[in-house]
């Protein structure tokens, strides 16, 4: 697969350096808010993060220096810019209560918090930072392979198979609201899929992808992993979910680096939150579905 245009460019990305400090504060920084929820806290490490962040700059100017690429010379990647980026996302997304909700008012909640956490940090980055360092590389590396069209077909086989069992045994589907009316049903199906959609373009097109361009591709994508599944849990994937959650965010970091596809990603994890959908229906009106699932 052919390098991404902007490889020539990147700096040095060590496995060990002080930017690991702010980097692994500003994503301590979602447990704190979206898993024992004491805002507090997450406040306290964002700013210890950015203040962390600006001394890593100051300590260490030369990594901060002009770095040599095709054309013209480009300014190496600010950690103290790139975490202010994530920092005001995830305060955005923490102003919220992330309850699982499907009247009117919350799902305006829901747009206007996660809508604004994926476009101010955009904005910052591309009017205010002008180092464009956010983007949505929708067709990313080219056509589909046989390899990536199994595996769509496995996320559906393996959805099936595990998500029916987690949701009902564990009884986290009552962290969703019921719905037993075709208006809520639809509801349902809008939500999932948004917050899906959604869940992509922050964690991986800007969590991620601000990471990467400072820590090697595996830490940058357990950094995001911290952020992607406090997020979940406090959205209802409780109990043993992490067990689940834990693996898809690593795997859609994965996928992304080596397809550079938003819509590959976003394909993957529709997939996966039909069945969700699919589940949830199922859980909350038995009979309904029972001729689909094992459990």
């Amino acid at each position: 697969m052919p390098a991404h245009p902007d490889a020539a460019l990147a700096p040095a990305r060590p496995a060990v350096s002080w930017g690991l400090v702010p980097a692994a504060l500003v994503c301590l920084a979602a447990p704190a808010f979206f898993v024992v929820r004491i805002p507090w806290i997450g406040w306290m490490l964002l700013a210890a993060a950015l203040v962390s962040a600006w001394l890593v700059e100051r300590r260490t100017p030369h990594d901060f220096a002009f770095v040599a690429g095709k054309g013209r010379p480009r300014r190496a990647p600010s950690i103290l810019r790139d975490v202010s980026l994530i920092a005001v996302g995830l305060l955005i997304v923490s102003a919220i209560p992330l309850k699982a909700e499907l009247d009117n008012l919350a799902i305006l909640r829901f747009a206007l918090a996660l809508g604004g956490a994926v476009a101010v940090p955009y904005v910052i980055s591309r009017w205010v930072y002008r180092d464009h360092a956010i983007r949505f590389p929708w067709r990313g590396g080219g056509r589909w392979t046989t390899f990536q069209w199994t595996w769509l077909v496995a996320v559906l086989v393996l959805g099936w198979l595990i998500l029916p069992f987690y949701f009902i045994t564990s009884g986290v589907y009552l962290n969703w609201p019921v719905v037993d009316t075709p208006e809520l049903i639809g509801r349902l199906f809008v939500g999932v899929g948004a917050v899906g959609i959604w869940d992509e373009l922050f964690f991986i097109c800007t969590v991620f992808a601000l990471l990467r361009r400072h820590f090697p591709d595996w830490q940058a994508n357990i950094l995001q992993t911290v952020v992607f599944v406090s997020f979940l849990w406090e959205l209802g994937y409780q109990a043993w979910g992490p067990f689940l959650t834990i693996p898809f965010a690593l795997l859609q970091g994965f996928i992304f680096m080596k397809t550079r596809s938003l819509a590959y990603v976003v394909t993957v994890h529709l997939l996966f939150d039909a069945v969700v959908f699919a589940v949830l229906v199922h859980a909350h009106n038995p009979g309904m579905l029972d001729w689909l699932f094992l459990v």
